[in-house]
């Protein structure tokens, strides 16, 4: 059943391999059941439900991408849309939590259409490659302030706005030793650099007294708090439309290079250099967001993590549904997530900021037309603590750099028309 419906034969792989593909990928992305839960904690949302709902997200995404697909790779709620989320969405514009899950489902919604109808293809080619590198480096940026001031490390201050916070205390130091001990451990390719990092740091802060666990196993917590709670109908207001646009493009532009790049890695492209069943892949992440968000989490996304597993042997769907079967036990770990503190996840946020920022050696640095709007494009995204601020900034900037520099030419009607929306939203919608 498994060869007919997998194909193992065909893609030059069998059982055993694909469960250990499986289990290598789940080790290196189960982190997100512990960072995931504390972000949409910071939004209100009750964490037990949150917990529930990444996993359950994670598993049916995951599965759909296995069944359907026939890929090894695995989704889950991803970095940076849950801290937009969270802090920008919630925590700066004010919107209720239910409202972000409304416009994250809306987001979902778009995508699933964009891929239907095709038009996902057009909408990636008319985006720079730069400008794609810059929202991925700010996104890692924005992802390393939260950590750094999870950790306490970046603290508020009133003359500078921000500065060093006590590096005597506890959290800040647990939080260093942390993502020291997982950089190097990831250097080394250790599989589940990230989740042993956080591990120990839990350890050490139990040892210490500084988090409290009621256990390892019990039942899973309800989702009632969060099932079905998203509010569509505030989700249309006019303020949130660059909210549901950031939520598109960076899961759009997430998860076409994850696609392809793990299908690069794993030599499953066509002759033509093209990804065979990439509609369904795509189909299958924005299935996953809109089931993610009526359960109660921030969008889903396919994981680079997933180049782990194909590292590992992993050719077929068959490893994919093995991640989504982990997800699914993890479930009953929810005691567990509970005790990990957030100096304790800090380090995880701060490694794939690293990871997001290195996108940036693909920018001409010597093309000041390219390089201007990057750097613009990058801090906004943290300065002004909003995703969708900085993409805005960022076309806007991109767009009027060009025209003034008389390379007009390079531009295209996307982003001309991106751009004026973008002017009228920061301009009226802000």
């Amino acid at each position: 059943m498994l060869e007919r419906l997998f194909q193992l034969s065909a893609n030059g792989t069998n059982i055993k391999t694909e469960i250990i593909a499986g289990l290598t990928t789940f080790l290196t992305m189960a982190y997100i059941i512990f960072v995931n839960p504390a972000m949409m904690a910071d939004a209100g949302i009750d964490p037990g439900a949150a917990f529930v709902a990444t996993c359950l997200a994670a598993a049916l995404g995951t599965l759909i991408m296995g069944l359907w697909a026939n890929y090894p790779i695995a989704l889950a709620p991803g970095m940076g849309l849950n801290a937009f989320f969270s802090y920008t969405v919630v925590g700066s514009m004010g919107y209720s939590w239910e409202v972000a899950l409304g416009a994250v489902f809306l987001s979902g919604f778009l995508f699933f259409l964009l891929s239907v109808f095709k038009i996902r293809e057009w909408i990636i080619n008319s985006i720079p490659m730069p400008l794609r590198s810059a929202i991925a480096a700010g996104i890692g940026l924005f992802l390393a302030l939260i950590a750094l001031k999870n950790a306490g490390i970046v603290v508020p201050h009133d003359a500078t706005m921000v500065g060093l916070g006590d590096m005597t205390q506890p959290a800040p130091i647990l939080a260093a030793l942390g993502f020291v001990l997982i950089v190097a451990l990831a250097f080394k390719r250790v599989t589940g650099a990230v989740m042993i990092g956080i591990l120990v740091v839990t350890a050490i802060s139990l040892l210490l007294g500084l988090s409290q666990a009621t256990g390892v196993v019990s039942a899973p917590p309800s989702l009632a708090p969060t099932f079905l709670q998203l509010d569509l109908r505030g989700a249309f207001e006019i303020g949130l439309l660059s909210v549901v646009f950031a939520f598109l493009f960076v899961d759009l532009f997430d998860t076409s290079g994850t696609l392809i790049g793990v299908a690069q890695r794993a030599n499953l492209l066509d002759e033509n250099g093209r990804m065979p069943r990439l509609g369904r892949a795509l189909m299958a992440d924005s299935t996953a967001t809109m089931a993610g968000s009526l359960m109660g989490t921030s969008t889903t996304t396919s994981y680079i993590e997933s180049a782990a597993g194909t590292a590992a042997g992993g050719r077929t769907g068959l490893t994919a549904c093995v991640v989504a079967i982990l997800f699914l036990l993890c479930l009953f770990l929810s005691p567990l997530a509970t005790a990990v503190p957030a100096f304790a996840t800090a380090p995880a946020l701060l490694f794939v900021a690293v990871l997001m920022t290195g996108g940036l050696v693909q920018v001409n640095w010597e093309d000041l037309t390219e390089a201007a709007p990057v750097v613009v494009t990058a801090i906004m995204m943290p300065l002004t603590f909003s995703i969708a601020h900085g993409i805005a900034i960022g076309f806007i900037t991109w767009t009027a750099i060009k025209l003034l520099s008389g390379r007009w030419r390079e531009l295209n009607p996307s982003l001309y028309a991106l751009s004026a929306l973008f002017i009228i939203k920061l301009a009226f919608f802000n």
